[in-house]
């Protein structure tokens, strides 16, 4: 009989996978009509991961009082076990939410903010994380601050000194982008975090794109705060979103819904938000044995390699700029559009859907730093040749290429 505890024996009996690309699509349900080439958006779901999250819910179902009140608090700390096992970490650091977005609302309107205090990002940061720091500073009367970011990046002391310089006295919290959204550029999170400690200011990593994409040791990053998405790389099901907090800070962090387990501590407050379905979150450990009988590291660095392999070759083909250098991008590569301006956000979502109908190919558009850019994704499904074909298409769209 299988311990009921972890569902990882799913996964782990299919054996190590030997090859990659589109054929493995039909393992993850996706529609073999299209080129995915932007899996970065909401990931994708394996079937071994997807029978364990039903497996889960049958279980749930099965018996609704049992596995809530009896089942669910060992399960629900088991899987954060494993996380921190793959992320670094204590287990008790760690909590689950329904994702990044989520994880940053709960820290910052945790924050002991003053009228004219101030929050800084980039202008990379995710637009839902800048609403909700602009909604937060807004009521109190605080100050958002975004630093820009030069564009294309040439090297890590580029943001390093943008960010840097865009501090202040009034600085109480510094929200940094581990992989950016936009455009996929790995930030010198540890160097800035090393920065800002040093200056007594409590720094978020928004690391949504970074779990299953790149190497992460949360408790080498010497961040206050990280959070991060299972259901993007580590592709587990949707709604499998993680939130690690030092020591230090845990005294001072309240989930958004306030529940039964407030004021028993910080993970019992994050564990029990209310009667929910808890399956994606438990099906993590599932979504991380998948990840690691599919290569892991070896697997993030072959996504790595396509990505830039792909890229490069567009950029040299369509004379596109990357947006930054080999070393600073990750499963997501990034080319500026031939454009002399940028894009307003209608015309990207229009250029965006007609790829897909007309096309075949699904695609990230976005506008950043004065241009628009197109960012393409490799996944387990994906290969050069598929990333190539998606690029082709957008660069080669009529009115793009005005240069």
């Amino acid at each position: 009989m299988h311990d009921p505890m972890s569902l990882e024996y799913q996964v782990t009996a299919r054996g190590p996978a030997t090859s990659f690309g589109c054929h493995r699509l039909e393992e993850f349900g996706l529609d073999p009509t299209l080129v995915h080439a932007n899996h970065g958006a909401y990931g994708a779901v394996p079937r071994p991961v997807r029978d364990a999250q039903r497996a889960i819910q049958d279980e749930l179902r099965a018996n609704p009082c049992g596995f809530f009140r009896s089942a669910y608090p060992d399960r629900i700390r088991h899987a954060a076990k494993r996380v921190a096992e793959f992320l670094g970490g204590e287990p008790g650091d760690w909590v689950f939410v329904e994702n990044a977005t989520a994880a940053t609302n709960a820290v910052v309107a945790s924050l002991d903010l003053a009228a004219g205090d101030e929050v800084l990002t980039t202008d990379q940061v995710y637009g839902a994380v800048r609403k909700a720091i602009a909604y937060r500073c807004k009521r109190i009367g605080a100050h958002l601050v975004e630093a820009a970011i030069p564009m294309p990046v040439s090297a890590p002391e580029d943001i390093f000194a943008a960010v840097a310089g865009a501090a202040s006295r009034r600085t109480q919290l510094v929200v940094l982008d581990f992989v950016s959204s936009p455009c996929g550029i790995v930030f010198p999170a540890t160097e800035l975090c090393s920065h800002f400690r040093t200056l007594g200011v409590p720094v978020f990593l928004d690391g949504a794109h970074a779990p299953g994409n790149i190497d992460v040791d949360v408790t080498a990053l010497g961040s206050d705060y990280f959070a991060g998405n299972a259901h993007k790389w580590l592709c587990a099901p949707q709604g499998a979103g993680l939130l690690w907090c030092s020591a230090e800070q845990q005294r001072n962090l309240a989930p958004l819904v306030i529940s039964h387990g407030y004021g028993l501590g910080y993970t019992q407050s994050f564990d029990w938000p209310g009667t929910h379905d808890p399956s994606a979150w438990l099906s993590v450990p599932a979504a991380i044995d998948f990840h690691q009988v599919n290569g892991g590291t070896d697997l993030r660095q072959r996504n790595r390699d396509v990505a830039f392999a792909a890229a490069e070759h567009l950029a040299a083909e369509f004379d596109c700029p990357l947006v930054a250098p080999r070393a600073m991008l990750s499963a997501m590569a990034t080319l500026r559009l031939p454009l002399a301006g940028q894009l307003r956000f209608e015309q990207l979502e229009a250029l965006q859907l007609a790829m897909q109908l007309d096309h075949g190919v699904v695609v990230s558009l976005t506008s950043a730093g004065g241009a628009s850019w197109l960012r393409l994704s490799a996944a387990i499904y994906t290969d050069t040749a598929d990333l190539i074909e998606a690029g082709r298409k957008v660069l080669s769209a009529p009115g793009l290429n005005d240069g």
